[in-house]
């Protein structure tokens, strides 16, 4: 089955191992293949934008569905996912469902389930902010009182 693909104007696509820059028009494209790897820009994450745990390992997990052989990226996988669970336990249902996937070829389900991973990583980064400055604030209220 043909997957219709439209694209904005300088919008970037990667298929398969080629990186496609659209022109200053809106583009449509019919893509026939079986199984061909086919990411969007706004699904596509650089290593310089991959800032956090969960979004190393949504690295990872790009570069197996983009790679021939995706087992390559495996250990550096594995070992992204045992530091992320050591410290981040609420992590692992969003880790075993990317595993699910992975261990059945499902690459870009994978893929999808690390944006949640990702979703998750921010909304504990966005709680420890907010405790820091309640105790910050709390501090600061203790000083005045005293």
């Amino acid at each position: 089955m043909a997957l219709k693909v439209e694209l904005k104007p300088h919008e970037r696509i990667i298929i398969g191992a080629c990186v496609i820059t659209n022109t200053d028009q809106r583009a449509k494209l019919l893509i026939e293949g079986d199984r061909i790897p086919i990411l969007r820009e706004k699904d596509i994450l650089t290593p310089e934008s991959a800032d956090t745990p969960a979004k190393l390992i949504y690295l990872a997990v790009q570069l197996m569905y983009l790679s021939p052989d995706p087992m390559t990226h495996h250990p550096t996988y594995f070992s992204l996912v045992r530091d992320v669970l050591s410290t981040a336990h609420s992590t692992w249902p969003f880790i075993e469902a990317i595993n699910n996937h992975i261990l059945n070829g499902d690459l870009y389900h994978a893929l999808k389930e690390a944006k949640n991973l990702i979703a998750h990583e921010a909304e504990l980064l966005e709680t420890a902010r907010r405790l820091r400055v309640k105790q910050s604030l709390a501090k600061q209220g203790s000083r005045k009182s005293a």
